[in-house]
């Protein structure tokens, strides 16, 4: 077994294809098959099953990618800690970000972090919460910044809370509702509502508040992009449901309080063993968050 079966076996399990993970290894399909039924000869398991339009992992590969994940990743560390030691912080830090995120201006935290450590390559990534959860418990994002309802279990990988906030009713400029104080969720629970795809952790935010009440509500418009609520709501077709953090960006729309309103934690999340450019970062992030008043929360551990 060696270090390029674990590497084609991970990339074949996230492609779900031998062709596609033959090209994002920058192999020969028949080298990455050969390669990958060598290590099954030698695990004297299948780790995959093959069948005609997609590849399955079994349960046998499942268990090995878990630790292939670990052993992909060290080695890739093992340049930045080794230079960590000598006191120099080298490497990639790839940070994810949900597209609500309004406490603090990521860019401004990048940017401070590059100041300091121009040498090391940062990308950035946005995805849903749900997604980034994932690829920091992969180790393919190194920091994540997400948003969770209170129910949801963050399991194999550190946290920082950043900010525990409710959501408000966001409507457009002369809606009959617009100029009450306060709102109830069976008031809105007939009207066209602009949110997340179902199943989304930002979904369910919203649908775990109308099931505790016992109330069905209407998401006629899904979307991917928290932009896109505040256009349909300005554009009189939806009315929204926002962190009060992004619904205090949304220029010219009325925001109303909801006193059943849903909740979301927004977490930053990274694995347990981070590397010394992630360190660093999480050091940054409680400097931006003491300049911004956001120090209530959990210190990181």
């Amino acid at each position: 077994m060696n270090l390029k079966q674990l590497e084609f076996a991970i990339a074949v399990a996230e492609e779900g294809n031998f062709t596609r993970a033959a090209e994002r290894c920058n192999v020969v399909q028949s080298a990455l098959s050969h390669q990958i039924a060598r290590l099954e000869e030698e695990l004297g398991t299948r780790l995959f099953e093959r069948r005609p339009r997609q590849v399955l992992v079994t349960a046998a590969g499942e268990a090995l990618l878990d630790q292939a994940r670990l052993a992909v990743e060290a080695t890739r560390r093992i340049p930045a800690v080794v230079a960590a030691v000598a006191g120099e912080v080298r490497g990639s830090l790839t940070v994810g970000m949900i597209s609500s995120l309004d406490l603090f201006d990521i860019v401004e935290l990048l940017a401070a972090f590059h100041v300091r450590f121009a040498q090391i390559d940062i990308g950035l990534r946005q995805e849903h919460s749900e997604i980034l959860l994932e690829a920091v418990r992969k180790r393919s994002i190194d920091l994540a910044f997400i948003g969770v309802s209170a129910s949801t279990l963050l399991e194999g990988v550190e946290k920082r809370l950043l900010a525990e906030e409710e959501l408000v009713a966001v409507l457009p400029p002369g809606h009959p509702l617009a100029g009450r104080e306060r709102l109830h969720l069976e008031e809105i629970q007939y009207l066209p509502l602009v949110d997340f795809p179902a199943g989304s952790s930002a979904r369910q935010q919203t649908d775990e508040a109308f099931a505790a009440l016992g109330l069905p509500h209407r998401v006629r418009f899904e979307i991917s992009h928290i932009d896109l609520m505040e256009r349909f709501v300005r554009g009189g077709m939806a009315v929204g449901l926002a962190p009060t953090s992004t619904a205090a960006t949304f220029d010219g729309l009325t925001r109303i309080p909801v006193c059943d309103a849903p909740k979301r934690r927004v977490f930053a999340i990274w694995p347990s063993t981070p590397t010394p450019a992630t360190r660093e970062l999480l050091s940054e992030l409680e400097t931006l968050l003491a300049r911004t008043g956001l120090t209530a929360a959990p210190s990181i551990p």
